[in-house]
């Protein structure tokens, strides 16, 4: 905001601090506040990303020991000025009229923006838009990361004029109504008056009058680019990736705006994932499972690993194979959890048949449901 709007808003107590503050409380105030109201930890809430904003605002003028003390004098000097207003006009009252000033102009050129110091203020940059384009990719490229190629279609400066939007061989000429400062100032009802972007050059600050026949003035152009973006190792299905300065670029010297990457991660017919584990589901025969065996497990990106099923092992119990898993942050490896599932054979041979009538006879009449059909009283 402008220097000349200080006076209007509370920057400690946006941080939540006392006006005799040390630079370190004010630091610590605000990556408190930062961190809470982040829009990267609040999608979606428009009141954070207010908020966001406000507490940036505020620290971007307590952190610096100039802005600071610039700021401290504003306000008193406002808080004189609206004492002063009270009494202006009145019969005795030692106030002035506030059509002798524009209260603007005296704050203004307090900071150096003024009008009175004979110059326009500096035409500010500003931040490009922001892009979000989509991504998919393999379950392998999931677990283990991958880099990827993007290609993006942009606004970029004309290759014609070079993005001053003026036909080559004329430049554009700085705007006759705000100077060159981009800004007008407009009464706003009261005593402030309110600066907006000039109607004129629309907050360019020039003025295009001979216009370039590809880009018609407005100094942009249609261009395509390629860059590679990291996908981390880990990524999960749907999940955002921001990548800073990789949207479309600034105008006027400002920050180029940020890309966001969403990912969406295939299906494996045979793995799944429980963080930096991945899972299998393996079937075991019954008198695998009955008697105890050693198993060959297949792993995603290696060979197979061998598994010892214990004797009398039930379905659905889960073992695991370490290091044998997703790639994690620090480079190691996640377990590989193998889930047991015994089978039961739809059809039997008769001598598959006999063997199972011989195990039901030495079984005898005991079931696995006894203890469900018990009624006597658990000891």
């Amino acid at each position: 905001m402008a220097a000349s709007d200080w006076s209007t808003k509370d920057f400690y107590k946006v941080l939540g601090v006392k006006k005799d503050a040390s630079a370190a409380d004010i630091k610590k105030a605000y990556r408190k506040l930062a961190r809470d109201n982040h829009p990267d930890s609040n999608p979606g809430n428009q009141a954070a990303e207010e908020r966001f904003k406000e507490v940036s605002e505020a620290y971007a003028v307590l952190s610096s020991a100039e802005k600071r003390k610039e700021y401290d004098e504003q306000r008193t000097l406002f808080g004189q000025f609206k004492g002063g207003f009270a009494g202006a006009g009145q019969p005795g009252g030692g106030g002035f009229s506030t059509s002798d000033f524009d209260l603007s102009d005296l704050l203004g050129g307090m900071f150096g923006g003024g009008r009175g110091r004979g110059r326009a203020p500096r035409n500010p940059g500003r931040k490009g838009d922001d892009l979000e384009t989509e991504a998919t990719i393999s379950f392998e490229q999931a677990v283990n990361g991958v880099t990827l190629p993007l290609r993006l279609s942009t606004d970029e400066p004309c290759p014609t004029c070079h993005g001053t939007g003026a036909k080559p061989g004329t430049v554009p000429k700085v705007c006759s109504k705000c100077q060159g400062s981009g800004m007008q100032t407009g009464a706003a009802g009261g005593v402030f008056a309110m600066t907006e972007p000039c109607s004129q050059c629309r907050g360019r600050g020039l003025v295009v009058e001979d216009p370039c026949a590809t880009c018609h003035g407005s100094g942009r152009a249609p261009a395509s680019r390629t860059i590679q973006v990291k996908v981390p190792a880990g990524v999960k299905d749907g999940q955002r990736i921001k990548l800073r300065g990789k949207g479309d670029p600034g105008l006027n010297g400002g920050p180029d705006g940020d890309l966001y990457v969403v990912v969406h991660v295939s299906g494996h017919r045979t793995f799944g994932r429980k963080g930096s584990d991945l899972t299998i589901t393996v079937p075991v025969a019954f008198d695998e499972a009955a008697l105890g065996a050693e198993i060959s497990v297949p792993t995603l990106d290696g060979p197979p690993v061998r598994i010892k099923v214990p004797a009398g092992t039930p379905s659905g119990r889960t073992m695991r194979a370490r290091g044998k898993g997703g790639t994690k942050k620090d480079g190691s490896r996640g377990d590989l959890l193998v889930t047991i599932e015994v089978q039961v054979p739809q059809e039997l041979t008769d001598e598959q048949r006999a063997a199972v009538e011989a195990l039901r006879e030495a079984r005898g009449s005991v079931t696995p449901r006894d203890g469900l059909l018990s009624t006597e009283p658990a000891t």
